[in-house]
């Protein structure tokens, strides 16, 4: 599908109606908040600890935003402490076989897909390569809250105040959290920009927890129909993304009858798509200016049946002939 440029940073499918349009729904992570140094940060740090202190891995490479983009572009990654799994996994693996880690990790990544970690301990054991050790010691996913790579995760990413406050127990790290370099994108005159179409029909879909996007969004979040959102932090694991059924329950909870999805990754895309298929018309709408590669993220939501991509969510008033 080509989509034609319509204005700085707005790109359309000619074919798509959005008049009747009645309610909008936005993932957080990468649209309402860049957290290019907050989340990809703490997949980063927690790698780099996890392979030093349990796999004894003392120079392992870094992990990039590259790696993160590309794990998250397979449809299963929408969870980053997953992704920190996927990445630990797959750099055990290539220690133990001797290969180069950069050219292994992407490898694993191109054989990765929408079923997530699945598929990547599914592939590393095609390779008959031994990592029962790591796996042992992580037991992941298991249970949030007695889970060991869970619970460096979020110290590192909540910092020792936070981090003390939400989960009564006390860090083993004295830095301070990544959630602090949350960069906000969203604004309240966005917002109520918005509001003058929708009114309370605006809500999040999102991978975060409610501790976790208030703390960011603060007396923004106010500004969203809370009660009809779905923060999948605070769900059962089964409903995690691409799963279109806390999409299809959001746009059920507005009485929407065309919505349109804001969202950044593969597996915002796939909801979309799944949840008009399912009778929910549901128009995607992709965010590439958070991107260290926007126009590689653009040409790749295109050619994966994107219908609107927008540099940045401030450009929505304008697709929406709302100013």
């Amino acid at each position: 599908m080509t989509l034609t440029k319509m204005d700085n940073g707005i790109y359309v499918n000619d074919a798509i109606s959005l008049s009747d349009v009645d309610a909008i729904i936005f993932d957080c992570d990468g649209v309402l908040i860049d957290v290019t140094n907050s989340y990809d940060k703490a997949i980063i740090k927690t790698t780099d600890f996890i392979l030093k202190e349990f796999a004894k891995i003392p120079n392992s490479i870094p992990i990039t935003t590259q790696i993160i983009d590309e794990f998250k572009k397979t449809g299963g990654f929408n969870d980053e402490v997953d992704l920190t799994y996927a990445s630990i996994i797959s750099l055990t693996a290539a220690n133990k076989l001797k290969k180069d880690e950069t050219k292994f990790i992407f490898q694993v990544i191109e054989n990765a897909d929408q079923t997530g970690i699945l598929s990547v301990e599914k592939y590393l054991d095609s390779l008959g390569v031994n990592i029962s050790e790591i796996k042992q010691k992580l037991d992941y996913p298991g249970r949030h809250s007695e889970n060991i790579l869970y619970s460096i995760f979020d110290q590192l990413f909540y910092g020792p105040k936070l981090y003390q406050k939400l989960f009564k127990k006390k860090s083993q790290f004295n830095e301070k959290g990544f959630i602090e370099n949350d960069k906000v994108i969203i604004t309240k005159e966005l917002l109520n920009t918005l509001k003058k179409k929708f009114n309370q029909n605006i809500a999040i879909v999102t991978g975060r927890g409610y501790d976790s996007i208030s703390y960011s969004l603060k007396e923004l979040l106010e500004k969203f129909n809370v009660k009809n959102s779905v923060l999948l932090e605070d769900e059962p694991r089964e409903l995690a993304k691409p799963n279109p059924e806390s999409l299809m329950r959001s746009i059920k909870g507005l009485n929407s009858s065309h919505t349109i999805f804001v969202g950044d990754s593969m597996e915002d895309l796939i909801m979309a798509q799944k949840a008009t298929e399912s009778g929910k018309k549901t128009t995607f709408c992709g965010i590439i200016g958070t991107s260290k590669e926007p126009d590689k993220k653009r040409n790749f939501f295109e050619k994966n049946g994107a219908s609107l991509i927008l540099d940045s969510i401030q450009l929505l008033p304008k697709l929406l002939n709302l100013v």
